[in-house]
């Protein structure tokens, strides 16, 4: 059903942009729907403002940048950004602070990239540093840790921390071809 109603607005809305007037209200009599129930979960009752004024600041948004819409890409993520948007500016209005569940954003969010580099690979790039690049590297690269953890743990001052990273990663750079 989700797939049939992303098709369904997306033709409308390329309908739309072409210049029918007919398709364009469809369209927006349809996500209305969509975002209203959307505007509702996210401001929740007693919320920062009242959701059918965050709808038509929507939907207002969606007319001025319909034309930021590619139509090679699906349309809900599009509306559902603006639509996210615009319920941030309603809490901000009011000085609240809003926390978006990392699950609303998955449609849009980038997938996890796939480590390309395997232990050996790492292991033998390290091991052409000298020891002190190398173990600061290890610390901030590979182990997480701040410049000032680092440099407390190794007993350096920051600025050591600092170049001894640049040095190490350029080395790195320069002997694995990455620069």
């Amino acid at each position: 059903m989700a797939a049939d109603m992303e098709q369904e607005l997306a033709e409308l809305m390329r309908a739309a942009l072409g210049g029918e007037d007919v398709a364009y209200a469809a369209f927006l009599r349809q996500v209305s729907g969509l975002i209203r129930s959307f505007v509702r979960r996210k401001l929740g009752a007693g919320g920062p403002a009242e959701p059918e004024d965050v709808l038509q600041e929507v939907l207002l948004a969606l007319h001025l940048k319909r034309h930021t819409w590619r139509a090679s890409e699906p349309i809900l993520p599009w509306v559902y950004a603006i639509a996210r948007y615009k319920v941030v500016d309603a809490y901000r209005r009011r000085g609240q602070r809003v926390v978006v569940d990392i699950d609303d954003l998955s449609d849009v969010l980038a997938a996890p990239e796939q480590e390309t580099a395997s232990e050996r690979d790492i292991e033998r790039a390290l091991s052409s540093l000298p020891a002190g690049q190398r173990a600061v590297v290890t610390s901030i690269s590979l182990e997480g840790r701040s410049i000032g953890e680092t440099a407390n743990r190794l007993t350096m001052k920051e600025t050591a921390v600092r170049v001894a990273l640049h040095r190490g990663l350029a080395a790195i750079a320069a002997k694995f071809g990455r620069t």
